[in-house]
């Protein structure tokens, strides 16, 4: 480990950042590169971010080529990060899965614990995994039929479990531009025809997140990922980083050859999609979110808007409405070429969308 002594504020940490996930300058990386140097999109919500967050830092983005991926089987959804569901490279599926079941067994705990308890979870993965091996199951068709031989027992919560104990991805038509469908699902092995990693590193998981996401304390990492107790990997991982301080003293790891470009950098305004885990991957968050504004774009019910980007910093919302409108919410006043900025990738949206609406720019509020 090299100690530089720098320090790093957080400004630096916000340009640092930008540049890695392609939102200081657009590349020409081709949609699964990109899916996978990210390491993964979240998609939550079906189907726009993904779409969205890949419209923001690729030239040229069209729908097209997402949606093939997805039918061709060369991405998937499937829970990972945080428990959340996440579209990734088949690649990243099988090795991303095993290493993020202790975050997926211990939301099942904490939330479905006491209606499991009891339960032999072998017998109910291997049921489970036959049902929807057969055929691909909603979480409602698969409760229902779990539970049919198990009376006494909740039905989601069963459903719930599986989805812990099986890494079921979620089949087209959902997630697909323009069509959709239920969240339907079978095993990873059974839709890719590859089996899991069976011991993937945990070391290549972080130096990943570095990669796209760095410098980064131990505490930013279990922020993206979920997994806790990472302090002794960024240790072992020391003699390969650097590492510099942040302005509160903390210490952050990095790769010695990423991007960490000059404060002054100009950013160019940008329309981050929603759920896009630019803002969802640090516990300290300011490097692109003030806090004054964390409360408008993280609801309480777990709902992240899509946001504006203005010098690097979340300076509104937006939205892309079942009328093909963009509408955009800045929080304060934009100078005149940040309005344009704003308005010209509202338009780019729309185009993406295919839609003939217009481009909303609200009132400052």
């Amino acid at each position: 480990m090299t100690e530089s002594g720098q320090v790093l504020g957080t400004r630096a940490l916000g340009r640092a950042l930008l540049a890695r996930q392609h939102l200081l300058a657009r590349t020409d990386l081709a949609p699964a590169a990109l899916i996978h140097h990210l390491g993964g999109l979240q998609a939550q919500a079906a189907p726009q971010p993904p779409y969205l967050g890949l419209l923001a830092r690729l030239d040229g983005f069209t729908p097209e080529p997402l949606s093939a991926l997805l039918e061709e089987r060369a991405a998937v959804r499937i829970a990972l990060q945080r428990g959340t569901i996440h579209l990734v490279t088949a690649e990243d599926c099988l090795t991303l899965r095993p290493l993020l079941q202790p975050v997926l067994d211990q939301a099942l705990r904490t939330t479905y614990g006491k209606r499991l308890t009891g339960l032999d979870p072998d017998a109910l993965a291997a049921e489970a995994r036959e049902l929807v091996e057969a055929e691909p199951r909603t979480f409602q068709q698969l409760g229902a039929l779990l539970a049919a031989s198990r009376p006494d027992r909740d039905p989601a919560a069963l459903a719930q479990a599986a989805r812990c104990l099986l890494p079921l991805v979620q089949v087209p038509p959902r997630g697909l531009w323009g069509r959709g469908g239920p969240a339907a699902h079978t095993t990873a092995e059974s839709w890719l025809g590859r089996p899991l990693d069976p011991a993937p590193p945990l070391d290549d998981l972080v130096l990943r997140y570095l990669a796209a996401f760095g410098p980064a304390t131990a505490a930013d990492v279990t922020k993206w990922c979920g997994l806790s107790g990472l302090t002794p990997v960024l240790r072992r991982l020391a003699p390969r980083l650097l590492t510099f301080r942040d302005e509160q003293g903390r210490l952050l790891y990095d790769l010695p050859d990423a991007p960490r470009p000059d404060e002054s950098t100009p950013a160019p305004v940008r329309l981050i999609a929603p759920f896009d885990n630019l803002l969802l991957s640090h516990a300290d968050r300011t490097r692109v979110l003030p806090e004054e504004y964390r409360g408008r774009v993280m609801t309480q019910n777990g709902i992240v808007l899509g946001t504006l980007l203005v010098d690097g910093l979340v300076a509104g919302s937006w939205r892309l409405t079942g009328e093909q409108e963009v509408v955009v919410q800045p929080f304060a006043p934009l100078r005149r070429a940040d309005r344009q900025a704003a308005e010209a990738e509202a338009e780019r949206v729309l185009a993406f969308a295919g839609g003939d609406g217009e481009v909303l720019i609200q009132a400052p509020g």
